[in-house]
């Protein structure tokens, strides 16, 4: 291997001991949510720690504040969060003179001064700024159906002096409060309309109530017929789309596969669509169940049960089912029967398995996943500006499906929240996946000149990636390049030309996380819209955000930290302020290529990868 590659071995080592965890199962993460999607991001990033340049110890580069000593900063004081570049930085500086976030309060309380600055116009150009924080962060803090219940009051309550808004009363109140209702449902409308009829009663109350106030202020009138549309648009989706949505089952990546629908463009999931998942038993068979994304572990369990009953090969019924997941290593994490969403949680080769409790420690990875079987990459017969191109528009799709709301929901709430972050979850494991996919393709070719060409390529691949600025790709096929079973195979990398060597290297220094990632940082300030970040990241400086600084100090919000929260989810609808557009390949290939890159066939146990990389070079070679 390159002497230049040497300063991040041991921290690629921390990183690939992460990813054997495949998922951040074992006996500390049984169970899903917050624990389980925290581990998902350190199986992805494991960057939550700084390794120095010369390879000295770690160090915190964020360290959260201590209960004796809550964050709370003032207008003036400067809680940039260490992720920003320096533009940015400035930029936010800019921003900062010009308005001053709202002072901490109690939730309620900071609603009712949304409502006055939004009549009053109190705050003059940066109401939008001030709307946009509450709209993006309210959840932390006040939840949905408080919020509406507060909205709702305010539109019929009269104003007094000393209570509420002494200034601002009549139609000016009602007019603000059906504004900032508007914008709630223009932010929430995909999430809403999941809801069904658990949220959809709100604009139907709102509309109700604003019908009666007519007569007193016909200046409603739009509005009013605004709200009406609101109500059936949340109660009644457009046929064609509930109708598409009952015909779809929805694959996701290796779990649950169907060539021609993985073809097609990748849309949001949403937690109502169906899924065929195959779920095993001790013996490795298995029974294939169609269910919701999000339904809980018990439904789950319930179809299981129904299938196996008519199965010859279960001649009794099982008494007390369990759902565990298995890793491709061996390890296990078992479901509680109140878990929802279990299937975006698990690893790139974790599957499900049904069994009784006593069985749990007999449980084995499948067959196929603990053995593999040596043979050349369709990958050569491919080139590297298709595949490249494939990574590109697929990861596109993927980070396009992603609601603003799943990163606060991902980081603030875990499995409390009230909207899963599904889509999310998705463009994790396809990091993860690529990662892997780059170490199995070198690390199963038993040629040394066309593991030489595979080098060179997936080179090539990272370096159109960065071109098209798709970084998520471009760091992970890094980031699989630098797998220590693939550093290690000297004589590969010593057959590797000059010129790609020092490509190399210079894309390592922009996976350094030494500075807090500064290499990556000015990379991705140097870019413009449209973009694909590299996702974990932005996940670890919205988790370092949260617990360097307190969200309450008893009953009063830190509203300055919902600011920094905001501001960090505005930067990815920065990112994809811009449409991407790539001209489609007339080639031939072009639809094998196209299937190959959207279901990547890898080998995520670290260990194994090492066995196959010792068989390749042998450690006295």
């Amino acid at each position: 291997m390159p002497a230049g590659m040497k300063p991040l071995e041991k921290f690629l080592k921390k990183q690939t001991n992460a990813l054997t965890r495949a998922g951040g199962f074992g006996d500390k993460a049984v169970g899903t949510g917050a624990s389980r999607r925290r581990a998902s991001l350190s199986r992805v990033v494991p960057f939550f720690r700084e390794t120095s340049p010369e390879g000295g110890p770690t160090r915190d580069v964020f360290s959260p504040e201590t209960e004796e000593a809550p964050c709370w900063p003032s207008a003036a004081a400067d809680i940039r969060s260490p992720s920003l570049s320096s533009d940015e930085q400035s930029s936010e500086a800019s921003l900062d003179t010009s308005w001053t976030p709202l002072a901490a309060d109690t939730p309620e309380n900071l609603a009712l001064t949304l409502l006055d600055s939004v009549a009053g116009k109190r705050y003059g150009n940066c109401t939008e700024i001030l709307l946009d924080d509450f709209m993006l962060t309210h959840p932390i803090f006040l939840a949905s159906d408080k919020f509406q219940q507060v909205l709702l009051q305010q539109f019929g309550a009269e104003g007094r002096q000393g209570e509420g808004w002494p200034s601002w009363d009549g139609v000016e109140r009602k007019q603000a409060v059906l504004s900032v209702a508007f914008r709630y449902l223009d932010t929430y409308r995909e999430l809403l309309q999941e809801e069904g009829d658990r949220s959809n009663s709100f604009p139907k109350d709102l509309y109700l109530c604003a019908v009666q106030e007519l007569s007193r202020f016909p200046e409603l009138v739009e509005d009013v017929l605004k709200l009406q549309r609101w109500t059936e648009i949340l109660h009644n989706p457009a046929e064609e789309d509930k109708e598409s949505r009952k015909k779809q089952v929805r694959p996701l990546f290796r779990h649950f596969r169907r060539i021609d629908a993985c073809l097609q463009p990748r849309e949001a999931f949403r937690g109502s669509d169906e899924i065929f998942c195959r779920v095993y038993t001790p013996d490795h068979s298995y029974v294939t169940i169609r269910s919701r994304l999000s339904c809980r572990v018990g439904e789950i369990l319930a179809l299981v049960r129904e299938k196996l009953q008519y199965s010859e090969d279960q001649p009794t019924q099982p008494a007390n089912l369990i759902l565990v997941a298995v890793t491709s290593s061996g390890e296990k994490a078992v479901f509680r029967p109140s878990d929802e969403a279990v299937f975006t949680t698990l690893g790139v080769n974790t599957h499900l398995f049904a069994c009784e409790p006593s069985e749990l420690e007999s449980l084995m990875p499948l067959p196929e996943e603990i053995h593999w079987s040596p043979g050349d990459s369709k990958l050569h017969d491919m080139s590297a500006e298709e595949v490249a191109n494939q990574l590109v528009v697929f990861d596109w799709e993927l980070f396009s499906c992603v609601h603003e709301v799943e990163f606060v929901c991902y980081v603030f709430h875990g499995e409390q929240a009230r909207w899963r972050p599904l889509n999310l979850e998705l463009v994790l494991q396809r990091c993860s996946e690529v990662q892997h996919w780059v170490a199995t393709e070198i690390l199963q070719c038993q040629s040394l000149p066309k593991r030489v060409q595979l080098l060179r390529k997936f080179i090539k691949i990272a370096a159109l990636c960065k071109q098209q600025q798709d970084l998520l790709s471009f760091l992970a096929v890094v980031l699989g390049l630098d797998n220590p079973a693939v550093s290690r195979l000297r004589l590969t990398w010593e057959g590797l030309p000059g010129k790609f060597r020092k490509q190399f290297q210079q894309f390592e220094s922009i996976a350094d996380p030494s500075r807090n990632h500064k290499s990556y940082r000015d990379l991705l300030a140097s870019l413009r819209a449209p973009l694909i970040p590299f996702t974990p990241l932005l996940l670890k400086d919205l988790t370092f955000l949260h617990e360097s600084c307190k969200t309450f100090h008893g009953e009063l919000v830190n509203f300055e930290k919902m600011h920094k929260v905001a501001e960090m989810v505005r930067s990815i609808r920065r990112y994809r302020s811009t449409q991407l557009v790539m001209e489609a390949e007339p080639s031939p290939s072009h639809l094998q290529t196209k299937a190959y890159v959207r279901q990547l066939q890898v080998i995520d146990n670290q260990n194994l990868l090492f066995e196959m990389s010792c068989k390749l070079e042998p450690k006295d070679m």
